[in-house]
């Protein structure tokens, strides 16, 4: 997990490239590289060092006259190396390498042979190929000068006062000059007709713990973010399972207001269930507050979800590194694949409900992941996300759709996922929290945090304010005094109409309330009678 910064195009001066690259010197403490090309293009590197930790610097030259810089991991990296890459020299034992030797064997057609997290460019004299992984899990954008200078970032630090255009680079697409923008990531469950696979529990199980496996790849500890909802606690429990087959013991961390919050208190549970080494950190109000300058400035957004929850996220990931851990596993995806988010109660029909689960898997990048990303490598920290495996994500988006429409099974969202890890002769997972109702991470780290929160931007922004929000900002203005709040400090940092582009706000359908808190469905208020119960049987 790095930070990288390509420039495409000669005369850039190098000490420049290096300040603007150390923009994000937060993604990769532990080294910093940069390399000219003969042809004049510069490659930097900010570096966490997390598999070959003594020769994996970047970047990393191919065989030839090619050069690479990665951000991210690849899962199967060993497995092409002693495939399709096997008569190739490699220089370290870094997961990366693979990428410029794909490139030198197949050209530009080989994203669709890295199993990973990932964004890279590769530069060969005047050629060169950007790529992102398919669900967008590492950020990208890519931007224009006034010189004609075509920028890649992992963040839009360094570009966006450089570049007179940029955006974000899309999610399962590479490009090259000669071909622009190519689709390689193809799945069949885009087209939302293709929702036609039985449901098979045991599939769901091994496909979601080989997906956790493959994100225990370390050369450095690891642990989890433990929310105590269901999905960090089955991520949590299989990891835990996984590791103790090599005699390892999983870290566990949470957070929450105090020790009483929803979340804490669940996660308490979980960690005593599971034998983790289990975390536990609070952060006042007053606290939060405090840091919402800083924390957007590393968000590079203004949706309100994604603001509220990344500051406990943020505080989190700040205690983790402090403790030596470079590596966490998350549990985001999961309801968007699911349903698990309340308002899909709300459904009108299962084919409603099986495009938002689609677009909302799709649209994940510009909200979930980007958060789940900035949040952590505000400090260092790389976030793991299983539940978005390709594999995983190939199968369960194609289970039939009424198997997840919370309808199916008296109102209970993600119905089929805590039945598949509901084992009675070895249990995940305690009941009570195998079947705990939805908490979107903002609430359950306690309900005053999002309460003063809302009350305190009320403080600073007045009604005038609010009133010429459209005319102040012309592009997705903002409709509420937090909204505007969180705005006028994006806009401080990030003028350019081309940043305010790159956002996108989340809104739950099919509910009067438009306010993103689980809270403000009303599917909540009838949470607590429901949480112990197990529904139907399968």
């Amino acid at each position: 997990m790095c930070g990288i910064l390509v420039i495409i195009g000669r005369a850039k001066d190098e000490q420049l490239v290096g300040e603007l690259s150390k923009r994000m010197s937060h993604r990769g403490p532990d080294e910093s590289d940069l390399h000219v090309t003969e042809k004049g293009h510069i490659l930097s590197h900010e570096r966490l060092s997390i598999i070959d930790l003594h020769s994996g610097k970047q970047p990393i030259q191919g065989t030839k006259t090619a050069y690479m810089v990665h951000n991210g991991e690849i899962y199967n990296h060993q497995e092409l190396r002693d495939g399709v890459l096997k008569d190739h020299t490699f220089r370290t034992k870094s997961d990366s390498e693979v990428i410029v030797h794909l490139y030198e064997e197949f050209g530009y057609d080989f994203c669709n042979m890295l199993d990973g997290d990932w964004a890279f460019v590769v530069v060969d004299g005047d050629d060169f190929i950007a790529g992102r992984d398919p669900m967008g899990v590492k950020p990208l954008y890519y931007g224009l000068d006034e010189r004609g200078r075509i920028y890649f970032s992992s963040e839009m630090k360094p570009i966006a006062d450089q570049c007179k255009t940029f955006s974000t680079f899309p999610p399962g697409h590479f490009y090259t000059q000669k071909t622009g923008f190519v689709k390689y990531y193809k799945p069949e469950y885009e087209d939302y007709l293709k929702a036609d696979q039985e449901l098979d529990l045991e599939l769901i199980r091994e496909t979601l713990t080989e997906a956790t496996r493959k994100r225990l790849m370390s050369d450095v500890p690891i642990g989890v973010l433990l929310s105590g909802g269901l999905d960090s606690s089955l991520t949590s429990a299989i990891a835990s399972r996984l590791l103790a087959e090599t005699g390892k013991k999983l870290h566990s961390f949470s957070i929450g207001l105090d020790a009483d919050a929803p979340d804490a208190s669940a996660a308490r549970k979980v960690a005593e269930y599971l034998g983790t080494e289990h975390h536990e950190v609070h952060f006042t109000i007053e606290e939060g507050i405090k840091i919402l300058d800083k924390l957007i400035w590393h968000l590079e957004t203004y949706d309100v979800t994604s603001v509220r929850a990344s500051t406990p996220m943020y505080f989190l990931s700040k205690a983790i590194t402090d403790l030596g851990i470079k590596v966490v596993l998350s549990g985001e995806g999961a309801d968007e694949i699911f349903g698990g988010y309340l308002y899909f109660r709300n459904a009108p029909s299962i084919e409603d409900f099986q495009k938002e689960t689609i677009e909302r898997v799709q649209k994940l990048f510009t909200a979930d992941l980007l958060r789940a990303d900035k949040s952590t490598m505000a400090h260092g920290l790389e976030a793991r996300v299983p539940f978005l495996d390709k594999a995983f994500l190939d199968m369960a988006v194609r289970i039939k759709a009424e198997e997840k429409m919370p309808k199916t099974y008296e109102g209970k969202e993600k119905y089929i996922l805590r039945k598949a890890f509901d084992t009675p002769d070895n249990p995940y997972l305690p009941e009570e929290v195998l079947w705990r109702q939805k908490e979107q991470f903002s609430d359950g780290v306690g309900y005053n945090w999002i309460d003063k929160l809302i009350d305190y931007c009320a403080t600073q922004v007045t009604d005038e304010q609010l009133a010429g929000a459209a005319a102040e900002f012309p592009y997705n203005f903002p409709a509420t005094k937090e909204a505007y709040f969180y705005r006028s400090i994006f806009n401080k940092y990030y003028p350019q109409v081309s940043a305010a582009q790159t956002v996108r706000k989340w809104i739950p359908k099919w509910q009067e309330n438009q306010d993103p808190s689980g809270r403000a469905n009303a599917a909540h208020v009838q949470a607590d009678t429901e949480i112990a119960k197990t529904g139907a049987t399968v």
